[in-house]
């Protein structure tokens, strides 16, 4: 049996024990990571994903953290009194070798999810803001109310904890000093003031 994976904007045609090169993942060696975007799966019944094939995925451990082969750019502009320039880079890599291929069950599997640097959890970032969202909407107020506090505004202070009206009512000078997290004007504290009376 074979899949072709996607990852780091490439595709690779993989089987059980193959050794790959793929752009670098958040992982260290001896982890056994996996990946979801699968594409298809071949053997005596071939499956192909639109794109995806639900529920498939592909299990591999990580073998080590390495760098490419140096590729080198030279850039000559031709005639009197040009330039040239040359610069060298290694991209760096994960060495991973694939442990096995599952045709169905890739969510209860719970083996850590393949993930490019820099990149968040797919399956992490929807629990993050289903909690974020139940407290925001269980008794908080409409922050963009007052003059001046947009959306992005409206986030900071809930991450500042500050998700009522009364709450802004409250803040002294000294506590309006002790948020870094949004410069907090002194016509807010008025308005909520106002807004929170009703």
């Amino acid at each position: 049996m074979f899949a072709v994976l996607k990852t780091g904007g490439k595709q690779y045609k993989v089987q059980a024990g193959d050794v790959l090169r793929v752009e670098k993942l958040v992982a260290d060696a001896g982890e056994t990571i996996q990946f979801n975007d699968v594409l298809m799966l071949g053997g005596d019944a071939p499956v192909v994903g639109a794109p995806f094939v639900s529920g498939a995925a592909v299990q591999a451990e990580v073998i080590d953290q390495v760098k490419g082969d140096k590729v080198i750019n030279f850039v000559k502009r031709r005639r009197k009194h040009s330039s040239k320039r040359t610069v060298g880079h290694r991209q760096k890599l994960t060495l991973v070798r694939i442990t096995d291929i599952l045709a169905s069950g890739a969510d209860a599997s719970g083996v850590k999810l393949a993930t490019g640097k820099g990149e968040a959890a797919p399956a992490a970032a929807p629990k993050a803001a289903a909690a974020k969202a139940a407290p925001a909407a269980a008794g908080s107020d409409d922050l963009t109310q007052l003059t001046g506090v947009g959306p992005a505004a409206a986030k900071k202070l809930e991450a500042a904890g500050l998700t009522t009206f009364a709450q802004i009512a409250a803040l002294s000078d000294d506590d309006i000093a002790g948020i870094e997290a949004v410069k907090i004007k002194p016509e807010w504290v008025e308005q909520a003031k106002e807004l929170a009376q009703g």
